[in-house]
Order: structure tokens, then sequence, then C-alpha cells
């Protein structure tokens, strides 16, 4: 059966979703799972098993792109060319999404546009040079953008490296239409090896031709989180005042946290593997999150119901602002 989402470390715990379809990790940090390390095969046949539960496919577009309005917005951030064939893998698997009319827009964030003409047409483009040619890249700022553009009710905020299985986008709108506001349905985050991936992208080998590098737990809000658009607005959206790397994703999520929360794993998402950003430090964000994480949520969410979002200018608190 799903016993296998039940693997985690010896001294984890697991609290299982009132429906017994996946859990929750009870520990505040990611971790990898430490077996498949030392045993490859292992971390091979826990993706086997759970990609067939949950395939990962890829479709040239959605079966119906442009017939009927979107039910689920896919919005993800994207900065320069060298994510360019993980942006269009990801792409892929969210247009052979089932059970659920989607639309994606990607927000390129850059100087100049470097995917112009390299798009699938059923996904919407919006390019937003920042204010200025050094401003380090604002996750914040481009879901706050994409949001704006999108039109279903709910919200799949995702990462240009990630593969999502068939069932992604039917799975998150059913658990909205049970009442639940913030979702987040990741369970094993499997991360494929350099060679790997390269050897994915030229099509020479499936997702399951080698072990994942890493089997990775409890990303809570990193990667990709489903948010409905009420709810967006009701805690204030993505604060732009995280510039650069890291923090604005948990800081976003323990305000989600106020919301009706769905936070039981039960999918299995692939990460493409990729050199590090250039640019990017190693703890970027982290003195912004904890100076955050002290104040009450509601306050947080207060003060960003007083701020301009999502402008094309430029992120309210960033450069300019």
């Amino acid at each position: 059966g799903g016993d296998y989402l039940a693997v985690r470390n010896r001294n984890e715990r697991l609290q299982a979703a009132p429906d017994g379809s996946g859990y929750r990790c009870d520990w505040q940090w990611t971790s990898d799972l430490h077996a498949p390390k030392l045993l490859p095969s292992l971390g091979r046949m826990l993706m086997q098993r759970a990609l067939a539960d949950h395939p990962i496919a890829v479709a040239d577009s959605p079966p119906a792109p442009r017939a009927v309005d979107p039910q689920v917005s896919f919005v993800i951030g994207h900065r320069g060319s060298a994510r360019l064939p993980h942006l269009l893998a990801t792409l892929g698997s969210i247009a052979a999404q089932r059970g659920a009319a989607i639309e994606c827009i990607v927000v390129e964030q850059d100087v100049a546009s470097r995917l112009t003409g390299h798009l699938p047409r059923w996904v919407q483009h919006i390019h937003t040079p920042p204010p200025t040619a050094d401003m380090p890249y604002c996750r914040s700022w481009a879901f706050n953008i994409g949001v704006k553009h999108a039109c279903g009710e709910l919200l799949v905020l995702h990462d240009n490296d990630m593969l999502v299985p068939c069932d992604y986008a039917a799975r998150l709108l059913a658990l909205t239409r049970n009442g639940y506001a913030a979702i987040n349905l990741k369970r094993f985050i499997f991360y494929l090896s350099a060679a790997h991936t390269e050897s994915y992208f030229a099509g020479k080998t499936g997702l399951l031709a080698h072990p994942p590098e890493a089997i990775t737990q409890n990303l809570e809000a990193g990667g990709s989180v489903a948010i409905t658009r009420e709810a967006f607005e009701r805690i204030g959206g993505l604060d732009e005042s995280f510039i650069g790397w890291g923090g604005e994703d948990n800081e976003f999520w323990e305000r989600a946290q106020t919301l009706k929360v769905w936070p039981y794993g039960c999918l299995p998402l692939v990460h493409l593997w990729h050199p590090a950003q250039p640019g990017k430090p190693i703890h970027a964000g982290l003195d912004n999150y904890q100076s955050a994480a002290v104040v009450d949520p509601q306050f947080r969410i207060s003060k960003l119901h007083q701020r301009a979002r999502g402008a094309l200018a430029g992120p309210m608190g960033g450069p300019g602002q």
C-alpha cells in the first residue's frame, strides 16, 4: 500500500493525515533520508515506488490550454539562460496535469529577456526588468507579479527546476473544495545527479535510470506550495523586502499558518540538478527571516496590507523604494 510514505530516519517523527493519505514531518527543517545514501538501490526503489503511484509525464501543452477558464494557476519566477532546460522540462510536467484546468505564468526577472521565443505558446511570459541592473533576484516580487496576472482561484508558487506528478493540480484542487486554503503535498523530493539530469535533458535516460542523489523530506515552504487567491490576498502576498535568495518562503509559510492548512505530504517531486546560482550567498535572506520570525504573523500581515506589491517598477523595499 502506501506504507512507503512513512519511511523516515530513525529519530524522526511523522504525523499521519486525518484521511491516512500522507504525513506531516514533526520537525522544523528539511532532512535527507540517510539510508539511501549508503544503499543507493534503496533510494532507487523508493523513487520507483512513488512514481508508480504518482507518475511524472511530459506534454507539449495541456489538453485544453485555451478552451476553459483555468482552475489552477502555476506561477514560476526565472532569471538567466542557464536553467532554460530545467524550466522547459518543468513546464512539460505541468502541461501533463490531468483532472484540472491549468495555466502557467513565467515571470522573467532580468535586464534583457532571454526567454523570448523559447517558451511554449500556452505559457504566459511576463518580462520584468529590475530597477537596477545589479539587483539580486527577488523571488517574492516575481511571484507577486505573476499572481496579479493569474486567472485561477488556486495558485501554485513553483520553482523552475521541479517536475511534478500528473495528479498534482487535481489533488490540490480537491483539498480546496474541502475548505483548505494553503496546501503542501510534497512528501519526498528526489534530487537527480548532474550526469542524470544532463542525460534526461538529452532524452537518453528516464527518471528511474539512476538512483537519486538525495531524497529530501519536509520541504514545507520551498519548491512548490499552493494557496487560494483569496487566502494569498488575506495574508498579504509575499514580502518583497526579501531581496536575494532565501527566507522569503519560510516567512510566507509562517503567515500561511494563520489559515486552514493541509501540511500532509503524499506526492513525489523530482529536482533537476544545477550548479549554485551565480552570486547567491550561502545564507542569503537568513538575517531578514530571523528578524521577521520574532514578530507576530498577524502583525506582519497587517504591515504588508499597507504596502503595494507586484509593481512593475520594482519590489517594495528594494532599490528605489
